[in-house]
């Protein structure tokens, strides 16, 4: 009997360890900065599905995985919109992805992807992560979570991970706007300064 209980205490062990390494739900595995992150095909809310190589002319991209009922998400919608109006034009187009179960949170749901982008008039893709398969990949782990990817000969190298800039309830007082200070670093040429901050937002609903 007691043989038996070694055993089991050894395949949970052994059980754990690969859930955690193999790349969990709960965001704990996923890219750093440096890594080559994969394509993606997703489905927009005009019904279109949607992958990074659909831009053959952007130098690169700024992924946030964002939804409609975090306060935090929807606090920086504004500055969402302001940074794809930016940049996108400068080859850095916002890349928008709603990560959550929709059973866990309906009001994330594609119907109401689409009425708060038409409310908001959003003017980049709002794509839905069927499945959730690709916010684990990523490691994101809040609404919203900033990858800001740079397009080069080896694929999307990820430059940039975490918050959009300093302060989410003020845009008013924000002191450091990492996203754009990343971005313009990049359009120079230039090394990152502050290549990873904390994201700050609402947990992932699995």
């Amino acid at each position: 009997m007691k043989k038996i209980v070694q055993l089991l205490c050894v395949a949970v062990v052994i059980l754990g360890i690969s859930a955690f390494t193999s790349g969990t739900k709960d965001g704990k595995v996923g890219y750093k900065v440096g890594d080559i992150a994969a394509d993606f095909k997703l489905e927009n809310i005009d019904g279109n599905m949607v992958s990074l190589a659909d831009f053959k002319e952007a130098k690169g991209f700024i992924v946030t995985f964002t939804c409609n009922t975090c306060p935090y998400a929807v606090a920086y919608e504004d500055r969402t919109e302001a940074l794809n109006k930016k940049y996108a034009k400068l080859g850095y187009p916002v890349i928008a992805i709603m990560p959550n179960n929709t059973d866990v949170k309906p009001g994330d749901n594609m119907a109401s992807m689409k009425a708060r982008a038409k409310e908001k008039g959003f003017t980049f893709p709002y794509l839905m992560d069927k499945g959730q398969k690709v916010y684990p990949q990523y490691g994101a782990t809040k609404t919203p979570h900033i990858y800001i990817l740079e397009k080069t000969k080896k694929g999307n190298v990820v430059k940039y991970i975490g918050a959009i800039d300093d302060n989410y309830s003020d845009a008013s007082l924000v002191k450091e706007k990492y996203v754009e200070n990343a971005v313009d670093a990049l359009l120079k040429g230039e090394d990152i300064k502050v290549k990873e901050t904390r994201a700050i937002g609402c947990s992932i609903k699995v």
